[in-house]
């Protein structure tokens, strides 16, 4: 019997700037329903390394600060509070799981945003991703957040991409993994290790361009599982 494939979809705090980037995340969750598949989010329990005011673009809080803001309160404002503690997630109970991107990936899933492909990876970030390959689960990831699936993955020479920036391309083959320049909407799909990932953001400026990149990965992720 066809069983309805579940995806986890995990956010980084709700804006470009601090957390996940939020037409990316939005897209995502309408390309999995719209695909037939269920989804749901899950987001770590931890405070931002910064707040970000988005219509100043300055940071308005620091880590430590009263002002500044949770990732899992801010994720519950994409996923209109159906969200769970990232501690909650089983890879058992999943059959992909997908990690959008905005600077939220770069700061508080990790700090590749301070220290590059030496970056330190958030534990329960660097969990979900090892038990989810260990699984065999489809990994998606788009815009940077590909970058900490290298940092977690590339001692499995991991192929990803993050578009075409070289300095950030350099990087990730500094970490081990395999970077491969795609357009906006293109994906790198990596059968070997179940890996998907797109640019989106990196590249274009287009919301409609975002929105045919997330379908192309769900696409491809559904294509991994046979659905």
């Amino acid at each position: 019997m066809y069983q309805t494939p579940k995806i986890a979809v995990i956010l980084s705090g709700c804006g470009v700037f601090d957390g996940s980037e939020i037409h990316e995340a939005v897209c995502t969750l309408l390309a999995i329903d719209k695909a037939g598949a269920e989804y749901q989010c899950f987001a770590p329990n931890t405070w931002q390394a910064k707040t970000v005011d988005h219509f100043t673009g300055q940071t308005s809080a620091l880590a430590g600060d009263d002002e500044n803001r949770n990732v899992l309160a801010e994720s519950a404002r994409i996923a209109r509070g159906n969200i769970k503690p990232l501690s909650e997630f089983k890879a058992a109970d999943f059959d992909a799981v997908i990690f959008p991107g905005g600077f939220g990936a770069a700061m508080n899933w990790s700090d590749f945003a301070a220290k590059g492909p030496a970056c330190d990876v958030n534990e329960e970030i660097r969990r979900v991703i090892e038990e989810s390959h260990a699984k065999g689960l489809v990994i998606g990831a788009m815009c940077i957040a590909p970058v900490v699936i290298a940092r977690v993955l590339g001692r499995h020479k991991v192929k990803v991409t993050i578009g075409t920036d070289k300095d950030i391309a350099r990087g990730i083959d500094k970490m081990g993994a395999v970077h491969e320049a795609k357009n906006s909407t293109e994906v790198c799909v990596d059968t070997d290790n179940r890996v998907v990932t797109t640019p989106c953001y990196m590249l274009d400026k287009s919301i409609k361009d975002i929105c045919r990149s997330t379908e192309n990965l769900v696409e491809e992720i559904m294509e991994l599982l046979g659905a």
